[in-house]
C-alpha cells in the first residue's frame, strides 16, 4: 500500500508521507482522519472510512467502518489494538463499546436500523462478535467481523465516530494515557420537494443533504432562486472544526431557468460564495442539473468574519441559489493515454489580463466523472516560460481535490496569447483505496484574448508535448529533500518510478550496475538538488547527478 501512495505523490513531485489527510473525502465526508498524538517517539492518529463511501439513507442495509490505528510517519499499523468506540449524532449517543484488532485496522459491519423507540437511542444497539479474553473486546475471527445493528445511518448528517486507544501491542498491556481521537463521516439523505412555477407549473426538487436535515425550502418567483435552511451552529470554536459542508440541489433541466449551461451564484446567510463553493454537474443525470454547495471550512470562517460577532450566535444555516442565465464559453479538452478526459472551460466575459475562473471536469474512459481525483497543474506561455504551478499547499498532503469531478481554479492570465496547460493526474479515490488505473500527466493548448472574445480552440497537439528533461514541478521534490523535509528514501523512490514512466525524460542514460547499490547518495547530489530548485545551477546539471545514481546502481531503472 505505501509503494502505491508513494507513486501516486511522486506523480506531482512530492514523495513524503501516505496519502490520508483531515479532510472531506468522496461525496460528502466519506472517511476521515484526526490530528496525530505523539505516542513513544511516534506521531499516531486513527483513520475511518466508510464501505461504501457515498452512504445514502435508505439505500444501504449494511455499511462498514474501518478504524486504523497507526504512525503516521512510517505508514505502519500498531497492532493489538483496544478500541474504545463511541458513535454520536447531533449530540446523541448511538453506540458504545469495546473492540480489539490484532492487526490495528479494525472493521465494524453496521446494520442501521429505523425503528427505535427509545428516548435514549444507545438502548436500542446489540453487538455481535467473539469477545478477546483478556481486554474483553469484540474480535474478529478469520474473515468475520464484529456487528453492531442499532438507529445509525437511519438518518442523514454528519456522525461523529470518537476513539479512545485503550491498549496497544499487546492485548494486557495499557497505555499510560488513553489517546483520543475524533473523526466524523457524513451520510446522505434525499429529501424531496416541489416548487410552483410562475407559470403555475409544480416541479420536483432533490435536496441531497450530507451534513443535515434541511428544512423551509422555498422559490422565489421573481429571481427563480431556491432557498433553504439547516440547523448549524456558527460558534467559531464549531466552524474550526468543520472540513466541508455539502448539500446538493437537483432540478429538472425542462425547468428553463435551471437548464443546462445555466450560470448560477451561491449564498450562505445572504454573502456571496466564491466560485469554486458552487459546483455544476450537468453530466450525472440526463433529466437533472446536479448544483453542488461545496462550502469549505475557510468559506465558512469567511462568511462568519464578515457578519461580524452577533453571528456566532446563530444556529441556522440559510442556503439561496439564483439562476443567472445561460452563458457563452470557451473550452478545450486534454486527452491522457490512460482513457482519462478533462474538459476546461471558462466564461468569455473573462479575458486576458485579468483573474480567470476555469472549470476543470475529469471523465473516466467511458465518458462518466471521474470523482475523487487529486490532480495538479501548470501553466505555461507559448515562450514555454513556466508561469504557475499549483499541487496544493500542504507537503503532506500533495494535489487538489476534485471530489465530485469537478472543480475551479482561478488562474491569472496576463495577456492575450496561446498558453499550455499541463495537468498531472495523482489518482483516483479515498486514502488506502487510491487508485492510479488514470493517474499520468497531459498538456492541451488554448488561446485567450479580450474578454467578450469567442476563441476557435487552437489545433490538437499530442499529449504531454514537455521539451525539459525534468518537469519543473518536480523542483518542489528536490528542495524538499535538500532540506530535510523528506527523505532520501522517498526522493530516490520517486525518482526511480518517473524515470520508468517517462516523466523524467533523460536521454543517453549510462548503463546500470547489475545490482542495486546500497551506498550513500553523495552529499554534492544533494546539494546539487538544493541549487537547482533555487535556480543557481543548470538542469543538466541536476540531471547528472540522477545519471550517477543510474549509473552506481543508486537507483534501479
Amino acid at each position: 500500500m505505501l509503494y502505491q501512495v508513494l507513486i501516486t505523490i511522486a506523480m506531482l513531485s512530492i514523495l513524503i508521507l501516505p496519502m490520508y489527510v483531515n479532510e472531506v473525502y468522496g461525496h460528502g465526508l466519506g472517511g476521515d482522519q484526526a490530528p496525530p498524538i505523539d505516542f513513544s517517539g511516534m506521531q499516531v492518529t486513527v483513520a475511518t472510512q466508510l464501505d461504501p463511501s457515498d452512504i445514502t439513507v435508505g439505500e444501504v442495509d449494511s455499511a462498514n467502518i474501518s478504524i486504523r490505528f497507526f504512525d503516521l510517519i512510517t505508514d505502519n499499523n500498531l497492532d493489538k489494538v483496544t478500541y474504545g468506540v463511541e458513535i454520536w449524532r447531533g449530540g446523541e449517543l448511538l453506540a458504545r463499546k469495546l473492540f480489539y484488532d490484532a492487526d490495528g485496522q479494525l472493521d465494524i459491519e453496521i446494520r442501521p436500523r429505523s425503528d427505535c423507540n427509545e428516548i435514549q437511542r444507545w438502548r436500542c444497539t446489540t453487538y455481535n462478535g467473539e469477545i478477546e479474553p483478556i481486554g474483553g473486546g469484540l474480535f474478529a475471527r478469520g474473515l468475520a467481523r464484529p456487528l453492531v445493528t442499532g438507529p445509525i445511518f437511519d438518518k442523514g448528517g454528519l456522525y461523529n465516530i470518537r476513539v479512545d486507544i485503550e491498549g496497544a501491542t499487546s492485548p494486557n498491556v495499557l497505555v499510560a494515557e488513553r489517546l483520543s481521537f475524533e473523526t466524523f463521516v457524513s451520510v446522505a439523505q434525499n429529501q424531496n420537494f416541489f416548487i410552483q412555477t410562475a407559470q403555475a407549473q409544480e416541479l420536483p426538487v432533490i435536496v441531497k443533504t450530507y451534513y443535515d436535515e434541511v428544512e423551509n425550502l422555498q422559490f422565489d418567483k421573481s429571481n427563480n432562486s431556491i432557498s433553504f435552511e439547516m440547523p448549524f451552529d456558527w460558534n467559531p470554536d464549531y466552524v474550526d472544526l468543520v472540513q466541508v459542508v455539502h448539500e446538493e440541489v437537483r432540478v429538472p433541466k425542462s425547468f428553463e431557468p435551471y437548464k443546462e449551461g445555466t450560470e448560477f451564484i451561491g449564498y450562505i446567510d445572504d454573502i456571496e460564495l466564491s466560485s469554486k463553493a458552487l459546483l455544476i454537474d450537468p453530466f450525472s443525470s440526463p433529466d437533472e442539473n446536479i448544483i453542488h454547495f461545496m462550502v469549505s471550512g475557510s468559506e465558512l470562517k469567511r462568511v462568519n468574519q464578515e457578519l461580524g460577532t452577533s453571528h456566532f450566535d446563530s444556529n441556522k444555516m440559510f442556503f439561496e441559489l439564483v439562476p443567472k442565465g445561460v452563458t457563452q464559453t470557451n473550452s478545450f479538452s486534454i486527452d491522457f493515454d490512460t482513457g482519462a478526459k478533462v474538459d476546461v472551460e471558462w466564461n468569455t466575459k473573462f479575458g486576458a489580463g485579468s483573474e480567470i475562473p476555469f472549470g476543470i471536469t475529469f471523465f473516466d474512459a467511458f465518458g462518466n466523472l471521474l470523482k475523487d481525483v487529486r490532480y495538479g497543474y501548470t501553466l505555461i506561455d507559448e515562450n514555454g516560460k513556466e508561469l504557475l504551478t499549483n499541487i496544493g499547499n500542504e507537503p503532506t498532503n500533495p494535489g487538489l481535490l476534485a471530489s465530485e469531478g469537478i472543480d475551479t481554479e482561478s488562474i491569472l492570465i496576463p495577456s492575450s496569447g496561446v498558453y499550455q496547460l499541463q495537468i498531472a493526474i495523482m489518482g483516483q479515490g479515498i486514502g488506502s483505496s487510491t487508485n492510479l488505473k488514470y493517474s499520468g500527466i497531459a498538456s492541451g493548448f488554448f488561446e485567450v484574448g479580450p474578454s467578450g472574445q469567442k476563441i476557435v480552440p487552437p489545433a490538437s497537439t499530442p499529449a504531454s508535448p514537455a521539451k525539459e528533461k525534468v518537469p519543473g514541478w518536480i523542483k518542489n521534490n528536490a528542495k524538499w529533500w535538500s532540506e530535510g523535509q523528506i527523505g532520501e528514501a522517498d526522493f530516490l523512490n520517486g525518482i526511480q518510478y518517473m524515470i520508468k514512466e517517462k516523466i523524467i525524460n533523460i536521454p543517453d542514460l549510462p548503463e546500470q550496475a547489475s545490482e542495486t547499490a546500497k551506498e550513500k547518495v553523495p552529499d554534492w547530489i544533494k546539494n546539487n538538488a538544493g541549487w537547482w530548485a533555487n535556480g543557481l545551477i543548470s538542469e543538466d546539471d541536476f540531471v547528472n547527478g540522477i545519471k550517477y545514481l543510474v549509473e552506481n546502481g543508486i537507483i534501479s531503472v
